[in-house]
């Protein structure tokens, strides 16, 4: 241990966790092995079972939470910050960070902010490293508008495991709405058409809509909604790794988190909450939608009392690295429970030019063949 903290309790708690980590066998510290489940000595390859349990259930007081800040993840972490790019990791308080596991700068210092909400849940890593790399191979190869060359000259960055911090809400709401109500009816017209410099009468059926305004009284329950609290990580490629299956999810232990880094949640609380909120709110406006007998339903206004909203703070499992390719940096993220891959690479020219002059080729070829037929 390079710190101890002061306090009687902190102290207790801190090394309570570095000894669950120890090896009983040489004494080196053990690490959280995605392939057994297990924490297992890098040194002497013993291992040593995690007992896996889902009893927190708990839901936390959202409105609660507000009034004052929880500091329950200071006794096991402390916070490194990236000075490049703002990143803040968790790690324990025994550790040191060497790099940025998000920009790769090796500018870290460590922050003076709380670790802050201790999570409740985890997604154990399933995916090893070496499996990660494996799938990025396989990805990068199935690159096809990739220049043909970079499958053999990128260079790969160093991958490194992050949890990265979700929140999850429940919230019983109530809304009274007012919709505008449109219903189809028929009826028949008859319009003059010209056709090959005549004239004639047309009787046709035509659809008319009969509009109305109604009150009404909507409910439902929202249960786990989940929102990403990283700042850190393009939305756009954690998307396309999604989605985690929080069937996996388990009671949260430091021993899932030895050997990996976790970032500190850069959207707090209440942030979390007004992202959940617009999901919910949409979530709201289907079910109106969905109610009122019409065929077209269209919103008026919704106002929405939400209560008992509870939330969680829980962490899933990334892969993140980079490779270089004509000194040009390409990040991409392997999901760490799926194997899911996403990331961006470069885009050959001349490929985009061929498969553009194919497609013209194709176009051609079809208006010769429809103008002789």
């Amino acid at each position: 241990m390079t710190e101890i903290e002061n306090n009687e309790d902190n102290e207790t708690s801190t090394i309570e966790a570095t000894e669950v980590n120890q090896c009983f066998s040489c004494g080196g510290n053990t690490i959280f092995d995605p392939k057994t489940g297990t924490l297992k000595c890098p040194f002497c390859g013993n291992e040593k079972e995690i007992e896996r349990t889902t009893a927190n259930t708990i839901e936390n007081d959202f409105l609660k939470a507000l009034e004052k800040e929880d500091h329950g993840w200071d006794d096991e972490k402390r916070v490194f910050k990236c000075d490049n790019c703002g990143a803040e990791t968790l790690l324990d308080k025994d550790k040191i960070a060497d790099f940025c596991s998000f920009c790769g700068s090796s500018h870290i210092s460590i922050s003076k902010h709380h670790a802050g909400i201790k999570p409740a849940l985890v997604v154990p890593f399933q995916i090893s490293k070496e499996e990660a790399v494996e799938k990025f191979k396989v990805w990068i190869r199935k690159r096809y508008f990739a220049p043909t060359k970079l499958k053999k000259s990128y260079q790969l960055s160093k991958i490194t495991g992050t949890y990265l911090p979700y929140w999850t809400f429940d919230s019983h709401t109530k809304s009274t709405f007012t919709v505008r109500v449109g219903t189809y009816y028929y009826v028949m017209e008859t319009r003059t058409v010209h056709e090959d410099g005549k004239t004639r009468q047309v009787t046709e059926q035509v659809r008319k809509t009969r509009w109305h305004m109604e009150n009404g009284r909507y409910s439902e329950f929202f249960d786990d909604v989940l929102v990403k609290a990283s700042k850190n990580v393009a939305s756009g490629l954690i998307d396309k790794i999604e989605p985690f299956h929080m069937n996996g999810l388990l009671d949260y232990k430091t021993e899932y988190l030895s050997g990996f880094l976790a970032e500190r949640y850069s959207i707090n609380l209440k942030e979390g909450w007004d992202d959940a909120k617009a999901i919910i709110d949409n979530g709201i406006s289907s079910g109106i939608q969905a109610q009122v007998y019409g065929d077209i339903v269209q919103i008026v206004s919704v106002q929405t009392d939400y209560e008992e909203t509870t939330y969680k703070h829980i962490l899933l499992p990334l892969w993140i690295s980079s490779f270089l390719y004509n000194n040009t940096v390409y990040r991409f993220l392997v999901n760490g429970q799926t194997g899911k891959v996403s990331g961006k690479s470069p885009i050959s020219a001349v490929k985009i030019f061929f498969l553009i002059v194919s497609i013209i080729a194709v176009i051609g070829i079809i208006f010769l063949f429809s103008e002789f037929n």
